[in-house]
């Protein structure tokens, strides 16, 4: 069986599906607790859910940035993150009893994007293929 060669718009990393594996389970862990009946959730400061946001959306993009080498990658990726979010907080009040859309929430969310798109910007932008050369 031929090996399958990662899409172009991926940085060279040793294990790309592995990589973009983890990142689907990350996306997942988001949409799986931003839909969990609020009762469930662990209750927060008013107002600390919104770092929560920010940190969770920020991350995912921090990660998406060890990912993809071109800028229109990161960009789709970037965005499709904001759409996701905006998503989220309208099932939110579609799709649950327990829990409401916050605009604020959604806003939280593409700061976060907009904050870990911008590691992009700093020397930790190829920390994971920094880290896979030193495992070699």
């Amino acid at each position: 069986m031929a090996a399958v060669n990662p899409p172009p718009a991926l940085k060279p990393l040793r294990r790309p599906w592995l990589w973009l594996g983890l990142w689907g389970l990350a996306l997942a862990a988001v949409l799986v607790g931003s839909l969990l009946p609020a009762p469930e959730l662990p209750q927060l400061p008013h107002g600390a859910d919104k770092l929560e946001h920010f940190g969770g959306y920020g991350l995912l993009a921090a990660f998406a940035v060890q990912l993809f080498a071109t800028r229109a990658a990161l960009l789709r990726a970037g965005l499709g993150l904001v759409a996701l979010g905006i998503a989220l907080e309208f099932a939110q009040g579609w799709c649950t009893s327990s829990r409401m859309p916050d605009a604020w929430d959604a806003l939280a969310n593409a700061a976060g994007v907009a904050a870990g798109l911008a590691t992009a910007l700093t020397p930790w932008r190829d920390a994971l293929l920094r880290l896979q050369r030193r495992g070699a």
